[in-house]
């Protein structure tokens, strides 16, 4: 028994975060996301179960969300590279200002309260929930992408916002390329290079933002489990990566041969929902 969880319990947990870990690695597949917007709200729930103190919740939950991604994104990658689908131009101007971002956002993360992630959750679920459930083709900032500042002014904003979220990226960026005309595969393609320049600096962040959390609740350093690296759950993201890595090929062969409106649609309802899920914590606490 952990944390007052029975036997029971616990293999109902383990067999929620490997279904987690599929759908995850299908979606990040299909829309180039990494997966950590699914990832999340599990994690907080699981995390809630085993007694995890609500003071370092979600950046435990984020930290582990931006590990899994790691495989996840290298895999999308390497499967959307090999259909030539990735602008390798956009990686070029924005290597640099995601990297700044998250190192920033990790920063962030060491000394934040814990309504701040959720705070941020919030916003970029709802915002990215109106745009998959009711954009049109007309919806548009521009013919291309533009150059000079601005374009870093994204590619940081992307960064920190994916760090303190504990997604991929792909949000932001499918988003941000959409609206100015480039088409959605690129965009997937595109966003899954980014959850690997995001996830593996993302998450050695997390683990050096946890060290004084461990500190302070001793729980914390074990998570009520074995294992836990500052606010990076080794036993949840065991259980969560290699069903994601298995399903991650599938997401993209879908990508290239279906339409995603129904897709976008039933994933935009998600996020909505997961967003008010975060809304009630941040009212009442839990």
């Amino acid at each position: 028994m952990i944390a007052g969880l029975d036997i029971k319990e616990l293999v109902e947990l383990a067999l929620l975060l490997i279904a987690v870990g599929a759908l995850s690695g299908f979606l990040a597949g299909v829309f180039g996301i990494g997966g950590g917007a699914i990832l999340v709200p599990v994690f907080y729930e699981c995390f809630r179960i085993a007694g995890v103190p609500l003071e370092v919740r979600m950046p435990l939950c984020v930290g582990t969300s931006l590990a899994v991604i790691i495989p996840t994104s290298i895999r999308s990658f390497q499967a959307h590279y090999k259909r030539g689908a990735v602008d390798l131009t956009i990686l070029r101007v924005w290597w640099l200002p995601i990297l700044i971002g998250v190192v920033l956002g990790s920063v962030i993360a060491r000394y934040a309260p814990e309504r701040l992630f959720k705070i941020v959750f919030v916003a970029v679920a709802y915002s990215a929930a109106v745009r998959l459930i009711f954009a049109r083709e007309g919806w548009k900032l521009g013919d291309d992408l533009p150059k000079g500042p601005l374009m870093r002014v994204y590619g940081f904003c992307v960064g920190i916002l994916s760090t303190l979220m504990g997604i991929g990226g792909g949000l932001f960026s499918n988003l941000l390329m959409t609206f100015y005309g480039r088409p959605i595969h690129q965009a997937v393609a595109t966003s899954s290079a980014l959850a690997v320049l995001i996830s593996i600096p993302g998450a050695l962040g997390y683990i050096y933002a946890g060290w004084p959390a461990a500190a302070t609740y001793p729980s914390v350093a074990a998570l009520q489990i074995p294992f836990a690296l500052g606010y990076v759950s080794l036993i949840g993201a065991v259980l969560v990566m290699p069903m994601s890595l298995v399903t991650a090929p599938l997401g993209v062969t879908a990508a290239h041969a279906m339409s995603k409106r129904t897709l976008e649609v039933a994933f935009g309802c998600y996020l909505f929902i997961v967003g008010s899920r975060f809304v009630m914590s941040l009212l009442g606490g839990q």
